[in-house]
């Protein structure tokens, strides 16, 4: 238990310390290939299960209505707006397109009102996001992938959601029960905070497989696909802070840093295979700007 205490105290080192691995141990992320959505569940009941522990959302503190707006301008209007513009240049069809999109289309990450804290801003909006961002991803994503047809037919799409809809009530319903028992005490937290970033070290290393491999073998590619999920990450954060410039500074911070780092690794769920392909040197590059988020992108937000 002291141990996962101490890691909770330093889930931001572990995070980089996990990318380094990444890049450093390619074979690494290997081992932890067949349990990949095992991760992804338990970082969901997690991120569940610690909203619940610290008490800090009830139905009238998730302000409905303003988040609802803002879920259907991040998760819905902004990945239909991006693919119009694509479609309009003819690069609807391109890799970083699809990243961008699904990027997007996305619910915020589950470290998100940490992230938003660490960078100086308020966390409750982020939370707010978080909470009400992934319980309504199954229809946000169905709109999505729908109209833009991203992995195969109606049915097809109708099933992928259905898995991510199973998936997300299942880390929701575990995380009620096991309230019950699990304290909110600082130390209990303090020790969510630990398996948590336990978890995303493990998660980060497969996830950052591709990009290692990219790195060693093609150099010019990593770069590339790197400076793509640097635009994407950094680009969204900064066009949300302008876009919100006139809201209270902390709120606009933490809505800032919930544009740009979004939970696309869900996608790996629920799409399939073929589909994700072609995005998994990004969703590797992209833990990179997600991870430092709270050492860079925090202080541009701010001006």
């Amino acid at each position: 238990m002291a141990f996962l205490e101490w890691l909770g105290r330093q889930g931001r080192l572990m995070l980089v310390a996990g990318l380094v691995a990444g890049l450093a141990f390619p074979g690494a992320g290997a081992i932890f290939a067949p349990w990949l959505p095992h991760l992804i569940a338990v970082m969901l009941f997690f991120g569940a299960l610690r909203v619940g522990a610290t008490g800090r959302v009830g139905v009238a503190g998730l302000r409905v209505r303003e988040t609802l707006g803002l879920i259907a301008a991040y998760q819905v209007a902004l990945p239909l707006a991006l693919a119009g513009i694509a479609a309009v240049l003819g690069i609807i069809g391109h890799p970083a397109v699809l990243a961008l999109l699904l990027v997007t289309a996305a619910p915020s990450v589950t470290g998100s009102p940490n992230l938003a804290a660490l960078g100086g801003g308020d966390p409750a909006p982020a939370l707010r996001m978080l909470v009400l961002g992934t319980a309504l991803l199954p229809l946000t994503a169905w709109i999505v992938l729908s109209v833009l047809k991203i992995g195969g037919d109606p049915w097809a799409v109708t099933m992928a959601v259905a898995r991510l809809l199973v998936l997300i009530l299942g880390a929701g319903g575990l995380a009620l029960l096991a309230h019950r028992v699990v304290p909110g005490t600082p130390r209990a937290i303090s020790i969510m905070d630990g398996l948590s970033a336990l978890v995303m070290t493990l998660m980060v290393l497969r996830l950052m497989s591709p990009a290692a491999d990219a790195l060693r073998h093609a150099p010019g590619r990593f770069a590339l696909w790197l400076g793509i999920a640097v635009a994407v990450n950094f680009g969204l954060q900064g066009a949300a802070a302008l876009v919100l410039r006139r809201w209270p500074m902390g709120e606009r911070m933490s809505l800032s840093v919930v544009a740009g780092n979004r939970n696309i690794a869900l996608y790996l769920l629920a799409l399939p295979p073929e589909t994700m392909a072609p995005v998994m040197l990004f969703i590797g590059c992209y833990q990179i700007p997600m991870y430092l988020t709270p050492y860079v992108l925090a202080r541009v937000g701010r001006g």
